[in-house]
């Protein structure tokens, strides 16, 4: 570019409107910065990218491998790429669009925002620090970053400070012993920094014009701990410049020494078109470092100070090139400091010049590259010592002289902004890859949540509606399987009563015991008594089995409707149910529940299972002593034919009720008594007092007659013969329907003396039961659906807000990072324009 004339005035007005706009580019990096704390800590957490060009030739040009340091192993293809505006951009690959090419080379890593692990003695590393970071937990992480973005705001507050400095800070540094304190006396055309063969500088020495101290040469040493204040005495110790040597002095070396800070005050007789410190464009400062290898406290003091630094000057010996000290200072400050300006010193005592020359360019190249462009201008081969000598021409110095007040004063872009806007360039470049990768993470998790809100909405809505549907079924198979096995319990339970009534077996699977004679009558009417008893059980039993088997088959309908209306993943009932289980009862042993009993069932002990259960109602009715006693009514039931043929109406409406209108059959016995009624009824009348005594007259009437005399012994004989065949072939019959029907009535009176409801009660008593437990079955299995179902709809629930949630946040996030991205492409846009603007050559004219 061709080089344009500017008086002072101009360069120092153009230096203030950039440095206006950097000052405006500071404050929005800082509050971008402040705003993905923010969103880090409260709505986000920020994950931290890791880019890697894998080597393959059908890789187009500009694609890289995005994985993330919490998640190594889950990889997306992206494309970097670097637009006209210096803006970096990255986006996931459209398969398909068409590749396209990029001859630019992209970093695929952080320059101020990495995050480097060091583990192990001296800071060594066992392995990558990327490895060791995918280690972490993604919260751990986004800690790291957070603290690695406040130590940023930091030092971007550093920044904004240096920028509105007026006065400019010049650091000469480098290695022990390779000129700098001579390189310092040459620039001041006068020997006042203390020169010697060992090493002698052990503080900062930070020359300024004697014009800020009233015009007074003199050293001011600043106390211990105290912020300096020239118009402070008391932050710092007057000293002459004669004893600048003993001060800055170390003569013992064995013993540490505090890093002691000076300010050297001295008046330059030069013009300001010759001198550095007197200018007429702006205040100027030379720092006088320490070596950098001389220990590590004073070596780590010189890396602190380049933070507040605007130039560095490092002078490198001809002789030793760049030590590793020399390489991790310039490396560290290459981050913020493009440009460098590099002392090549003590290049007379070098024999093969161009195989110096080109040995140290090539070293400075992989250092600090934009050096390396600008060599010509920021690379210089002196020999200080040369140029203190007076009256002896030194172009080479001459020329590093002239280079070094342009850099320092016409192109203070490019020496006091440029750092800071490369800094800035760097950070910004950062947080838009930072961003751009959040972005895609957010796009990906928007998009994973709407997928999966598309498969799990729906089936929380169907639930939803399903509810009462389920609950009506449930409910429906509750009442229709209590119903059921009522129903035919009250079926089998009363007939087997009618039966027995009868003098029949409750159920088929019995048989009546054989008649053993007319002298074991009695033991014959217990038996039937007992076997009649048993088929009652066995009746009982048997509806219990029948509720079983519908029991069974609700279970197996609420199982259906578990497939029915339970959604894919929720764990099924895997409990089996055992019928046999029901309506048991244990008769001996501790039990205290079913569920012991059903255990100790199937672990052998033994239990004794008896119809009827708990409730009172028919257990074991065949063991029951009070039921088992046998009397004289068992074979003649008096009562009971007297009550049939001499009761009132409603007598024999009960017994015929009884008997569920069933004629009762014709005996010799029934033939007997109807005689022996016929015989008290005399004229039509009823039996009665008057009758009674009418009867007696009547009676004695007969006696007294000579025919019924007669008749008297043949009479008795056929009631005698009667008897007898009514006893041998009539008795084997009648018992079992005189023990049933006392049976049947001792039961009804048992059931009527406990509840009060008689034969109702005994029978519905049996089918309440029945049906009790059945509903008892089917509630706990539809209880454990009901509550199966109410889980997942929770769960479902819960799991269709939290996508929702993700949704909401990965959609906030997506926009969020998206603006942060214009905002950052913005700001760096504004450092582009005036780097490039600051390039070109200015010459100031000499007033």
């Amino acid at each position: 570019m061709a080089q344009r004339v500017m008086s002072p005035q101009d360069v120092q007005e153009a230096y203030v409107q950039k440095k206006d706009r950097l000052v405006n580019a500071i404050d929005s990096t800082k509050s971008i910065l402040e705003n993905i704390r923010v969103f880090n800590r409260e709505e986000w957490v920020v994950r931290y990218p890791q880019l890697s060009d894998k080597s393959d030739k059908k890789r187009p040009s500009g694609r890289r491998s995005l994985s993330f340091a919490d998640d190594p192993l889950s990889e997306t293809e992206v494309v970097l790429k670097q637009d006209t505006t210096h803006s970096i951009s990255l986006s996931t690959v459209d398969e398909n669009a068409p590749s396209e090419s990029s001859e630019q080379s992209l970093s695929s890593d952080f320059h101020v925002l990495r995050l480097d692990l060091k583990l192990g003695i001296n800071g060594s590393t066992s392995t990558s620090a990327a490895s060791l970071v995918s280690q972490l937990e993604k919260a751990s992480i986004a800690n790291l970053l957070d603290e690695r973005i406040a130590n940023s705001l930091a030092h971007v507050d550093k920044l904004r400070l240096r920028v509105e400095d007026t006065s400019s800070k010049v650091l000469v540094t480098g290695d022990l012993n390779a000129g700098k304190s001579t390189f310092v006396n040459a620039l001041l055309r006068r020997e006042v920094m203390p020169v010697d063969q060992q090493p002698c500088t052990t503080a900062f020495c930070e020359v300024h014009d004697a014009a800020e101290n009233d015009g007074v040469e003199e050293v001011h040493v600043i106390s211990e701990g105290a912020t300096y204040d020239i118009k402070d005495s008391s932050t710092y110790t007057r000293a002459s410049l004669e004893a600048l040597e003993d001060i800055v002095g170390d003569h013992d070396n064995d013993t540490p020494q505090p890093q002691r800070m000076l300010k050297i005050y001295l008046s330059d007789t030069r013009t300001p078109s010759e001198s550095l410190l007197n200018n007429g464009v702006v205040d100027i400062s030379l720092i006088d470092a320490p070596g950098l290898n001389r220990d590590s406290v004073k070596t780590t003091a010189v890396f602190a100070r380049q933070e507040e630094i605007d130039v560095v000057v490092f002078v490198v010996s001809a002789e030793n090139h760049f030590t590793l000290s020399a390489r991790d200072f310039l490396t560290t400050a290459s981050k913020e400091k493009a440009y460098l300006f590099i002392v090549v010193n003590k290049f007379d005592g070098i024999k093969n010049k161009e195989k110096c020359k080109r040995l140290v360019l090539q070293q400075i190249k992989e250092l600090s590259p934009r050096t390396y462009e600008d060599s010509e201008d920021l690379v210089h081969f002196v020999d200080s010592a040369q140029a203190l000598q007076p009256f002896t021409a030194n172009p080479a110095f001459d020329d590093l002289e002239s280079s070094l007040r342009s850099f320092v004063l016409v192109k203070r872009s490019k020496s006091k902004l440029g750092p800071v806007m490369t800094y800035l360039n760097n950070l910004l470049c950062d947080i838009e890859l930072l961003a751009g990768a959040n972005k895609i993470v957010a796009e990906k998790e928007l998009e994973q949540a709407k997928k999966e809100l598309e498969e799990v909405k729906p089936v929380l809505e169907k639930m939803k509606k399903g509810r009462e549907g389920l609950e009506e079924k449930l409910e429906g198979v509750e009442e229709e399987g209590v119903e059921e096995a009522a129903m035919k319990a009250k079926t089998i339970i009363a007939q087997a009563l009618d039966r027995v009534g009868e003098g029949k077996l409750g159920v088929s699977s019995l048989t009546l015991p054989s008649y053993p004679g007319l002298l074991n009558v009695l033991d014959y009417a217990r038996e039937v008594r007992r076997t009649l008893l048993a088929s009652l059980d066995l009746a009982v039993k048997q509806a219990e089995d029948e509720a079983r088997v519908t029991t069974s088959g609700g279970v197996d309908k609420i199982k259906a409707l578990a497939e029915e209306y339970l959604p894919v993943g929720v764990e099924r009932n895997r409990r089996v149910f055992m019928p046999e289980a029901m309506f048991s009862a244990v008769r001996k042993g501790n039990g205290k529940d079913k569920k012991s009993m059903i255990k100790r069932r199937h672990s052998g002990q033994h239990t004794t299972i008896v119809a009827g259960g708990l409730a009172g109602l028919g257990i074991g009715l065949a063991q029951r002593p009070e039921l088992l006693e046998t009397t004289f009514l068992d074979l003649f039931d008096v009562h009971h034919q007297f009550s049939l043929h001499f009761g009132d109406h409603s007598s024999k409406a009960l017994v015929k009720a009884n008997s569920d209108d069933e004629e009762t059959p014709i005996t010799a016995l029934s033939l007997l008594s109807v005689g022996l009624g016929t015989l008290t009824m005399v004229g039509g009348q009823s039996f009665g007092a008057r009758g009674l005594i009418e009867g007696i007259v009547r009676i004695s009437d007969v006696w007294s007659n000579e025919t019924a005399k007669k008749w008297i012994a043949p009479v008795l004989g056929a009631v005698t013969i009667g008897g007898i065949v009514y006893l041998v072939l009539e008795l084997p019959n009648s018992v079992p329907r005189t023990v049933g029907r006392r049976v049947r009535a001792q039961v009804l009176a048992a059931a009527a003396e406990k509840e009060g409801e008689g034969e109702l009660e005994f029978v519905d008593g049996h089918v309440g039961r029945i049906g009790k437990e059945t509903r008892k079955v089917l509630r706990l299995a539809s209880w454990d659906l009901k509550s199966r179902f109410n889980n997942a709809l929770e769960e479902r629930a819960g799991e269709v807000k939290e996508k929702e949630d993700t949704e909401k946040r990965a959609g906030r996030a997506q926009e969020w990072f998206g603006e942060v991205g214009e905002k950052t492409r913005g700001v760096r846009g504004w450092l582009v324009v005036d780097e490039e603007s600051g390039e070109g050559e200015l010459e100031v004219l000499q007033v």
